[in-house]
């Protein structure tokens, strides 16, 4: 109800979470029935503009400060409507309201647990839903924390907005601020109604709360049997939650009425009460919800009205004739946005782009780590090499120094993205849901961030291997070399990226490197083309490592390099051709090689979406 703070109890295992991710739409397989807004069909798209759903755990980033969290969440779901000082101003006036103002500055990941809790919730406020769906807000939080969440969950509601949140076993102190209950028990209701109510109501079925007893345990504890088995004399009482018990308002019987008769006692309360509609679609109107799942059949009805003193009798045999009613009395439906997110595609991704940069730039680890072991391994191998590009004695030894670039290449930029995804999918899930952001802006935003950085990192690396190891001293060849080496290390981050998003993270990090061995083996470093049997040799053209280490030997040795340089008697890899001849490449052209990569560069990467679009729905 509009203005009104619902609770959804239960035992564990009762349901409560299972319910309120269909009300919000998390979940929308393993069931059947409908759901009803203002007596019409819910669109799950637009009735997800107008609500929010705001988790059990923390997902929040936690390299931001609660001032660039907020500024963020105020960019993609305000857009460009407002202008910078009019955003300021929401976000200064939502801190105040939930008591962060003095933690602008302040990391998240330095925050307690309860700012972290209203923290979470001032993010979802900055688009101000009219709908907000709260699981188990008082999880892992201390009795005053808890009161304080329960506290800001009222003060929201008394704002106009419809708040419905999953409780396990509150306090009495906490019980006594829901305003409207709704509780279940193996999957079915036994009790909705006002809070006030519920202690009468269970003394009328000969279940007498003892004095100074919390009566939201004492309803658990009968739920759970403690009492005996009276799950079926409450669903039964109760209607499996079709009457809803207010204030003032007579016990259910068990005469049904009929549509007749629940439309006068309508008109009559709503005659009484002097209560017209007034709701304009920004309050919530009727979820009207029956489903089975795991062949266990289920009914629950959750009645949500904008306006305040409106009586509604609920004492209606079918789910059909709930609809009905409600029709008649909501009859405007939600309104109608033809835009899905707060700005656009474009600007949804700048906005990830710049946040993700922010990320890199905190994160020593990411950063100055990666930095630091490019410039390391560079001098390293430049050192054990040192000079042997132009001697022909030591071809064989280049070409192990060759095949270790792409080796090294492969597993910095693979290692590091198979985590990518992992470890964002919990906050991924959260803001993707709650229309922060599309898919593809994410995706594209969290890809391309990471390039630069690769990037640089490879150009160090390489200048740095290939001057010590005296490589041929002309641009073309080095801009050659520099190229194939750059594409290995974009492909592996593809690859790491496509096992990220398929993968957990346990899985993942043993997986990517075993699944790297075959293209290794037939990468032509190990075994030359020709000597491989035929059946096996379609695995060479799939192998980026082939492609990469074909190229830097072609950069190297062809395009009619001159002779090597021998300081013995007798040089057998002296002429560049023997060695392009020994490796099978005197065939080989460039061309191909960079084509090859670049094709399977995109591949990976339109792979790695999909991966991560079905990750997405499977995880909901």
């Amino acid at each position: 109800m509009s203005g009104k703070l619902t609770a959804i109890m239960g035992p564990s295992g009762a349901g409560k979470s299972t319910l309120l991710n269909i009300l919000t739409g998390y979940r929308t397989s393993g069931m059947t029935g409908s759901i009803t807004i203002n007596g019409h069909e819910r669109n799950l798209s637009q009735f997800a503009k107008l609500s929010a759903y705001i988790m059990q755990d923390n997902q929040l980033h936690e390299n931001l400060t609660v001032k660039e969290a907020m500024h963020v969440a105020a960019e993609l779901k305000l857009g460009n409507e407002l202008s910078k000082e009019d955003k300021e101003n929401v976000i200064q006036e939502i801190l105040e309201m939930l008591g962060l103002p003095e933690t602008r500055n302040t990391m998240t990941s330095n925050l307690s647990g309860g700012q972290k809790k209203r923290l979470s919730i001032a993010l979802e406020l900055v688009n101000n839903p009219s709908v907000m769906f709260f699981d188990e807000p008082t999880s892992g939080l201390d009795s005053s924390s808890c009161f304080q969440c329960i506290s800001l969950l009222k003060c929201l509601a008394r704002g106009g907005r419809t708040i419905v949140c999953t409780i396990h076993q509150p306090s009495a102190r906490l019980f006594e601020m829901f305003d409207h209950l709704y509780t279940l028990a193996e999957g079915q209701c036994v009790y909705q109604g006002s809070t006030q109510q519920l202690v009468p109501f269970l003394g009328s079925l000969e279940l007498v709360c003892p004095s100074y007893h919390n009566p939201a345990s004492f309803i658990i504890e009968v739920a759970c049997g403690e009492y005996g088995d009276n799950v079926k004399k409450l669903v039964n009482a109760i209607q499996n939650g079709q009457h809803d018990i207010r204030n003032g308002q007579p016990f259910p019987t068990a005469q049904l009425l009929n549509n007749a008769d629940a439309n006068k006692k309508l008109n009559s309360a709503l005659a009484t009460t002097g209560t017209t509609n007034t709701n304009s679609g920004n309050g919530a109107g009727n979820i009207l919800l029956s489903y089975t799942h795991n062949d266990i059949a289920k009914q629950y009805v959750i009645l949500f009205l904008a306006g305040d003193g409106v009586v509604i009798p609920m004492e209606m045999a079918t789910l059909g004739e709930k609809a009905e009613v409600t029709s008649t009395l909501l009859d405007s439906s939600l309104p109608v946005s033809t835009k899905r997110y707060g700005t656009s595609e474009l600007n949804q991704f700048w906005i990830i782009f710049k946040r993700t940069l922010l990320f890199s730039r905190r994160d020593w680890t990411l950063m100055y780590l990666r930095l630091f072991a490019h410039i390391l391994v560079g001098v390293l191998i430049g050192t054990l090499y040192y000079d042997i590009g132009n001697d022909g004695a030591k071809v064989l030894s280049n070409l192990g120094f060759l095949f270790f670039n792409m080796l090294f290449l492969m597993y910095t930029s693979m290692t590091i993205t198979i985590l990518s995804f992992p470890l964002e999918m919990p906050v991924l899930i959260k803001e993707n849901f709650n229309r922060w952001y599309s898919l593809r802006s994410y995706y594209m935003a969290i890809t391309v961030s990471d390039i630069p950085f690769q990037a640089v990192f490879c150009v160090l690396y390489i200048t740095i291997v290939y001057y010590m190891t005296s490589q041929p001293l002309e641009w073309s060849r080095y801009l050659m070399f520099l190229s194939a080496c750059l594409l290995i290390a974009f492909v592996a981050q593809s690859v790491g990226l496509v096992v990220g998003a398929a993968m957990n993270v346990q899985n993942g990090v043993f997986l990517a490197p075993v699944m790297s061995v075959p293209f290794l083996l037939f990468s032509g470093f190990f075994v030359s083309f020709d000597a491989i049997p035929v059946y096996l040799r379609w695995i060479t053209y799939l192998s980026y490592i082939r492609y990469g280490f074909e190229g830097t030997a072609l950069a190297t040795y062809a395009f009619g390099r001159e002779k090597l340089k021998c300081y013995q008697i007798y040089c057998h890899f002296k002429s560049p051709t023997t060695t392009l001849k020994e490796l099978d490449m005197l065939d080989a052209d460039f061309k191909i090689d960079i084509i090859a990569l670049i094709v399977i560069f995109l591949v990976l990467r339109i792979s790695a979406y999909i991966f991560l679009r079905w990750k997405l729905v499977s995880q909901r």
